[in-house]
């Protein structure tokens, strides 16, 4: 699934993944892919990326199995495979 990170600097990150963790404000949560359709608002916390299949941004941290982003606070939108979230 292609999900891209923007933020009003930069983008953070545009590519594929195989699952995602966001910190939604009831709480973390996970997409795969077929995931049915979501906007959420987001708190702060951490965006967890599992298996990107293109270059990242030097803004993501790796923990051996995730590539991790910081966030204060975002809106996601996911929709037929493609995810965007705008943040902090």
């Amino acid at each position: 699934m292609k999900i891209q990170i923007l933020t009003p600097e930069e983008v953070i990150f545009d590519g594929e993944v195989s699952s995602i963790s966001v910190p939604g404000s009831m709480g973390e949560f996970q997409m795969l892919e077929n995931h049915a359709s979501i906007v959420s608002t987001l708190e702060p916390g951490t965006i967890k990326l599992e298996n990107i299949s293109s270059t990242s941004s030097h803004k993501l941290k790796d923990d051996g199995k995730y590539k991790i982003f910081t966030i204060k606070s975002g809106l996601l939108e996911f929709n037929n495979n493609k995810g965007i979230i705008l943040c902090d």
